[in-house]
């Protein structure tokens, strides 16, 4: 991705490999500075996994790969690796599925490189795919960040976008401000200016009414696990955007690679909802908000029923929920998500 630092472009991944050591972009710091962080060991990939210095569910996988074969690397006992990366997050299907690539290819940091690039190449494709979806002077609505931070390069929900502004369309995309971390406000917004791609923050309660208002002409997310009858997972707040579009006749796409799809599980109320701190809730930034003694509810996630969407956006075409087998069926014959 393009990233401007003191005045000079410079073409950066969210995570990458180099002197033993994983390197990742700190999401926490964006947008005020650009600062990377260094794993050197498996705790430290773990902490940055948790404590969402990297975040999004292609990038949190990599993040994972390029732990575990630095972990092999430095002899640590992989049993005890593996187990602790895998506890980091129980949402995002990357994760567990670049563990199990990696186990079934003995940890080889080759692997891990070959993970990578395979991500970062499958999602450029959905971008491709994505991209004769977004017309002339389209205005797309976006949840969270699901841009080249939450992948490699690229990005998931952002990558058609990157393309449509690559092929000299004129677009504009409603960045939903995504309380309570704002990564819609802090990551997505960063990312579509260092594009040059026109667009707004929104407060995420008022997405229906421009919506509402015909100023919306589609909506693309992306996911963090979807279930095999077209159920997904995504940052908490998808799901009533998903339904206010349903209400408005706005097309709803869903962009992910098959690194996302779990078809172990029949439908999204098997998926895991991860439950974070309140603090979460009750910060905004630095200054806290709420009585004091009040609790808070802060799930990460929301589950989106597959009636609400319009079709996938995947590496292998478009797919409405109920096109998923034909999805599944070309996943089965393809030997990188067979894991070898």
């Amino acid at each position: 991705m393009k990233i401007s630092i003191d005045g000079q472009v410079r073409n950066l991944q969210a995570v990458w490999y180099e002197n033993s050591t994983v390197h990742l972009i700190d999401q926490r710091k964006l947008p005020a500075n650009v600062e990377i962080f260094k794993a050197s060991s498996s705790d430290e990939v773990a902490f940055a996994i948790k404590d969402m210095v990297v975040r999004g569910a292609p990038a949190i996988g990599v993040a994972a790969a390029y732990g575990l074969a630095m972990a092999k690397e430095k002899g640590e006992d992989m049993e005890k690796v593996v187990t602790k990366i895998r506890s980091t997050r129980p949402t995002a299907h990357d994760l567990f599925a670049a563990i199990d690539y990696m186990t079934r290819n003995q940890f080889a940091l080759s692997s891990a490189r070959r993970y990578a690039q395979e991500i970062s190449n499958r999602c450029k494709k959905i971008g491709e795919i994505g991209n004769p979806l977004i017309g002339q002077k389209s205005r797309v609505l976006t949840h969270c960040n699901a841009g080249a931070l939450a992948v490699l390069d690229w990005g998931t929900a952002l990558a058609p976008m990157r393309f449509a502004k690559i092929e000299g369309k004129e677009i504009f995309v409603f960045v939903d401000e995504t309380r309570p971390r704002l990564q819609g406000a802090n990551l997505t917004a960063w990312e579509l200016l260092q594009e040059g791609i026109d667009h707004a923050i929104i407060a995420d309660n008022a997405a229906g009414h421009f919506m509402h208002t015909g100023q919306v002409d589609l909506a693309i997310v992306g996911a963090d696990r979807i279930a095999a009858n077209g159920d997904f997972a995504n940052k908490i707040g998808t799901y009533e955007k998903a339904v206010v579009a349903r209400e408005n006749n706005i097309p709803f796409y869903v962009a992910a690679p098959g690194s996302t799809f779990d078809f172990s599980l029949n439908s999204g109320n098997e998926i895991p909802i991860e439950e974070r701190s309140q603090d979460e809730v009750k910060t905004v930034g630095i200054q806290k908000v709420g009585p004091q003694d009040s609790k808070a509810k802060n799930p990460a996630f929301d589950v989106t029923p597959a009636r609400y969407v319009t079709a996938f956006i995947t590496e292998y075409g478009l797919f409405k929920p109920d096109e998923l087998p034909n999805l599944r069926l070309k996943m089965d014959r393809d030997l990188f998500m067979q894991g070898r």
